[in-house]
């Protein structure tokens, strides 16, 4: 299994998968460590069963991971390339899953273009105004001020957003590359 960073296309498939192996794996190490005390004590009542029940917690855990994760599929692999082609002067993030206190926010595409972040969401739960606002709100509390963030269901128009912004982008001809990275791991920070 190849490995995929954060904010790459394949990204949510990648986690999915490690986390179940990894999931699979802790059940089978307390499963096995309980039936090695019983084996041995034929009761309970021993300290490997004590070790078996702490050891659920990071099962448990792990279990919570796959869990969260998955709902959300990863960007087809189409689109990726459509959007990464749309935008070869401006940042692009895939397979994200922002969250906050109130709300899981599929964003499958994201795009940074100096102090303008647009996004493509999907499913039929997705918010674009709060998760506009949430990201805004983020970005303003990590001293990003004057940057505006726009999300859109409808994939069509996220792509002719990126025209338009690919157009400015290569006229201003502006090395802003660094402060979109900079925009782009936050994004990140606040994803699944």
């Amino acid at each position: 299994m190849k490995k995929c960073e954060k904010g790459t296309p394949g990204y949510l498939e990648y986690k999915k998968k490690v986390e179940i192996i990894r999931t699979v794996v802790y059940f089978l190490l307390v499963a096995a460590v309980y039936l090695l005390g019983y084996s041995q004590t034929h009761t309970n009542k021993n300290l490997l069963t004590v070790v078996a029940v702490v050891g659920c917690l990071p099962a448990c855990k792990a279990l919570v991971g796959v869990i969260t994760r998955l709902p959300y599929p990863s960007i087809n692999p189409k689109r990726a390339e459509e959007v990464r082609a749309l935008s070869p002067h401006m940042t692009s993030v895939f397979d994200l899953v922002v969250t906050s206190r109130d709300k899981i926010m599929p964003i499958d595409a994201l795009v940074i273009s100096g102090n303008k972040v647009f996004g493509h969401l999907t499913g039929k739960k997705a918010d674009p105004q709060y998760t506009e606002k949430h990201i805004r709100s983020i970005l303003l509390e990590n001293h990003f001020k004057d940057v505006s963030v726009k999300m859109y269901p409808d994939y069509k128009k996220f792509l002719s957003r990126i025209e338009g912004l690919e157009n400015i982008a290569a006229v201003e001809k502006e090395n802003t590359a660094e402060y979109e990275a900079k925009i782009r791991h936050l994004i990140q920070l606040i994803s699944l």
